[in-house]
């Protein structure tokens, strides 16, 4: 089961999209999801890069519950979250 017990996220501009990570036991995996599922979750948020942060804050535990549904383990490093996600 894929656990999010890091805080740590960082805005990507060159995937348009805030990364952040989980893990399984010892296996991380790295998650994006991008600008139009924030904005779909969270339309009041401000496009800038503070603004995409402040809306995945906002909305952690609906994004990461998202993340574990989209998880398959050992499947892949990184996952992306689109709006069709949500």
């Amino acid at each position: 089961m894929i656990d999010f017990p890091n805080h740590s996220r960082s805005y990507d501009r060159t995937r348009h999209a805030v990364r952040f990570w989980g893990h399984d036991s010892a296996i991380e995996a790295s998650f994006f999801i991008d600008e139009g599922a924030l904005k779909q979750i969270q339309p009041s948020a401000n496009a800038t890069e503070s603004g995409f942060l402040n809306a995945f804050d906002c909305n952690r535990d609906l994004i990461c519950a998202t993340a574990a549904r989209k998880y398959v383990r050992g499947s892949r490093g990184s996952y992306d979250l689109l709006a069709a996600d949500f």
